[in-house]
């Protein structure tokens, strides 16, 4: 068992008011005035709908055990498990507990509860959760569960629906690649699907891995002559397994594929484009590829043509006809002909390709965002967040932040966080919260301060320390904890952001 035993694996609701009808014109008038009164001298506040419309649990951790919360903070699991209690899917109440562990023996028993402390799946030994990692994160299959029956592995969805019957010696996520998991029978391997449930390659190959990052562009499968084919998630076959290797790099319909000892790039009717004139293929895109020979990096296209000099130390895909190029450990960028358009003064460059733009890293650690056109849309900042699913730039500039939009439009955060109903503030260098309307809901009060979060808390410093405030402003932790050495600062009420980002927890 490992050190640290939360990883155990190696391998708004809104608020509903009553309405109250009066049937007496005298008792409106009445109530009325008494509010109108209340009003007058009670310190303006709003009431907030919370921001998180639905519930979702959460592992949490203090003097040594494990328990599970919801996202008001809540108590759901007591903290009675020496494990991290798995939670596959933080929307759903199936949790996986761990006990009776013999840590000499590395042996363990696990059940399934539910919101109530149930026990669920019973009729299902040893459940597990599908565990991976994903951009250095652990994550879990959010369609299935493993389970064992006599010493043999199947699937079943979190209702307790069979899947898949335990037929298999070992079922295992693929690494670092959604929906795709490892099914083993007799020494060989298949493929389960768990978007679409359905079992996409039969057990029957000694390797299979992803031709890139996205499982939507096929899979490689090794057979036991050590041949390569590749198979499309529709079970297509699209190269029949006759290759001594092929690369893990697609585009446009091209493999890279090394056939009787020569590397070849073929496209999707097995035609050979190109065989020569390369040592390796790094990328494709549209008819280029990015080559390297001799330890250096170039472009080429179909005909086999320099598109440009095989002379750097790296190349990247930026906009169309253009490229980052590497040189004397700094980055620019170059046109198709070979041309300079930014000067090698990046210590790295990466292009958005959902953003269509440039982020540019400088020697003071400061970066610069280009546009398509070249332009530096923003010089020397820092950026905070970079969220490609809402298409916004959250930057620090000196001592503030500013948020903008992908066309780099200032935008406020009023703007930009539309569910929130706190926004961050500053006035005289200190921080509070106001609400939509502009009204001051939390005075500048802080020394330091977060956006509130998915979950309607917002984490607050005061002389060093950090605590934590509620959807309406109100304290829910003074400002009390010394978290300087944490890796992200958050809070779901009384708990804080476990510091370890490879997992999702809170503790106190």
């Amino acid at each position: 068992m490992r050190g640290n035993r939360g990883r155990r694996y190696d391998n708004t609701q809104k608020l509903n008011l009553k309405k109250v009808f009066a049937t007496i014109i005298v008792f409106i008038v009445i109530i009325i005035i008494i509010i109108s009164l209340k009003n007058l001298f009670t310190p303006k506040q709003k009431t907030n709908k919370d921001v998180s419309t639905v519930t979702t649990y959460l592992p949490v951790y203090e003097n040594n055990k494990w328990g599970v919360i919801d996202n008001k903070g809540n108590i759901i699991i007591n903290l009675d498990y020496d494990e991290m209690i798995v939670i596959p899917d933080e929307t759903k109440p199936v949790f996986i507990c761990t006990y009776d562990i013999d840590y000499q023996n590395e042996t363990y028993k696990t059940k399934v509860v539910n919101e109530k402390n149930e026990n669920i799946l019973t009729e299902y030994s040893t459940v597990q959760a599908l565990e991976n990692k994903i951009d250095n994160s652990i994550k879990y299959d959010e369609n299935v569960l493993k389970y064992e029956d006599n010493g043999k592995y199947g699937l079943i969805d979190f209702e307790g629906k069979k899947v898949v019957d335990a037929e298999y010696d070992n079922i295992y996520t693929l690494e670092g690649i959604e929906h795709s998991i490892i099914i083993e029978k007799d020494g060989k391997k298949g493929l389960f699907n768990s978007s679409t449930s359905e079992v996409l390659i039969e057990p029957k190959y000694v390797e299979i891995s992803t031709l890139s990052e996205d499982y939507q562009n096929g899979y490689i499968v090794k057979n036991s002559e050590n041949k390569y084919g590749i198979i499309l998630p529709d079970k297509t076959v699209a190269l029949e397994e006759k290759y001594d290797d092929i690369k893990n790099v697609t585009g446009n319909n091209y493999y890279v594929v090394n056939e009787n000892g020569t590397l070849e790039i073929i496209d999707s009717t097995k035609k050979v484009i190109l065989n020569k004139g390369f040592d390796s293929v790094e990328a494709i895109k549209l008819d280029n590829f990015i080559i390297t020979q001799n330890g250096k990096y170039g472009v080429i296209n179909t005909k086999g043509e320099k598109v440009i000099d095989t002379k750097y130390q790296d190349i990247k895909f930026a906009f169309s006809d253009h490229y980052i190029t590497e040189l004397d450990n700094k980055y620019g960028i170059i046109d198709n002909t070979g041309k300079n358009v930014i000067d090698y003064n990046y210590t790295k460059i990466d292009y958005i390709e959902s953003g269509d733009f440039l982020v540019a890293e400088k020697t003071d650690f400061t970066t610069d965002v280009i546009d398509r056109n070249f332009n530096i849309a923003l010089n020397g900042v820092i950026i905070s967040e970079l969220n490609l699913e809402n298409g916004y730039l959250r930057v620090r500039v000196d001592d503030n932040y500013k948020y903008y939009n992908f066309k780099f439009e200032e935008k406020s955060n009023k703007e930009i966080l539309t569910t929130n109903t706190l926004f961050l503030v500053k006035e005289n260098g200190k921080y509070g919260y106001e609400n939509k309307n502009g009204e001051r809901i939390v005075d500048c009060i802080y020394d330091d301060a977060k956006e509130q979060n998915s979950f309607g808390y917002c984490a607050v410093q005061k002389d060093g320390l950090w605590g934590a405030l509620k959807s309406d402003g109100t304290v829910v932790v003074k400002p009390s904890r010394k978290l300087d050495d944490y890796l992200y600062i958050d809070f779901i009420s009384e708990w804080n952001r476990y510091n370890d980002l490879t997992f999702k927890a809170y503790t106190k």
